[in-house]
């Protein structure tokens, strides 16, 4: 499959870039950032062409990577699903409704395969676990924690402290996403937009309390800006089978899960059916988060 990879940020250096130049399924046709110098450095880091046109580069490639912050990523999406390219994006998918929406209407109007890159259903650990959990019926309860220092006010040496969209949107839309892409699956979908609820903490930490259409209740909180010390990542189920707990996927291995991810959206494009981590189920938890958001904006 014939890729180019948009964006020159981090997450286009140190997970997408490698995992699509060392694919073995991959033709890494170009790179296209929004600065060309960085798109000249790191085409010629991953072997390939620098694109000054992004539609160019969509022209060239059957399907895109993207690593852009999400509402750059929005628009560029749906410009390559009306050319009929698959879609391999970033979470959120975007942080408006309207714009995920966009995507999610292209992608089924062009009839191409989406993969939206929910880390945890890519890590073997997890996405075995994951799996397991959604077959089992019973879930009564669930609880996702996940916080992070990469704002923590003595500094961060995290290379996403820099990001923009990140400072703007904390924790509710970076790591929001993957809270919910736990949480969704084994006890299904929100029962509608009025059995969300949001409050906030500390720095960007918010609190979020879903009712689900299985009867299940769940929880959830995120944040950026804890003590590095603080940090942790975790995830509960309760329910008829007991208590299951996330297991601990150890050290960081994304290159190896996006490359995962780059497997399902061939598999997806060869097979047309619609992989559980597409455009759909992203514009549903961007419903949820804009819904959460818009809470804390009246509290606030």
């Amino acid at each position: 499959m014939r890729f180019g990879l948009f964006g020159t940020g981090p997450w286009a250096q140190l997970t997408q870039g490698p995992a699509l130049a060392g694919h073995p399924g991959v033709d890494l046709v170009g790179v296209w950032g929004r600065r060309p110098e960085a798109a000249r450095e790191l085409a010629g880091r991953l072997d390939t062409r620098a694109y000054e046109d992004a539609d160019t580069l969509i022209a060239d490639c059957d399907a895109v990577a993207i690593a852009l912050p999400p509402d750059v990523q929005a628009p560029l999406a749906v410009r390559a699903a009306a050319a009929g390219r698959h879609l391999l994006l970033d979470k959120p998918l975007a942080t408006t409704v309207p714009l995920a929406r966009e995507v999610a209407e292209a992608a089924e109007a062009a009839g191409v395969a989406s993969v939206v890159f929910f880390t945890l259903h890519f890590t073997p650990e997890s996405a075995a676990w994951l799996v397991e959990q959604q077959e089992t019926d019973g879930w009564v309860n669930g609880r996702a924690e996940w916080f992070s220092g990469i704002f923590d006010e003595a500094g961060s040496d995290s290379p996403y402290a820099a990001s923009p969209w990140r400072r703007e949107k904390g924790g509710l839309w970076d790591i929001g996403p993957h809270a919910l892409s736990v949480l969704l699956p084994p006890l299904g979908d929100v029962s509608g937009l009025d059995a969300i609820t949001a409050a906030r903490g500390p720095g960007d930490m918010v609190h979020m309390a879903l009712r689900h259409v299985s009867g299940a209740s769940s929880t959830l909180t995120v944040s950026l800006s804890v003590p590095p010390q603080a940090s942790s990542m975790s995830a509960v189920l309760r329910g008829r089978p007991g208590i299951v707990t996330l297991p601990d996927r150890g050290e960081a291995r994304h290159v190896e899960a996006f490359g995962a991810a780059i497997d399902a959206l061939e598999r997806a494009a060869r097979t047309g059916e619609a992989h559980p981590c597409d455009v759909r189920f992203a514009l549903r938890v961007t419903e949820i988060l804009a819904t959460a958001e818009g809470q804390l904006g009246d509290a606030g």
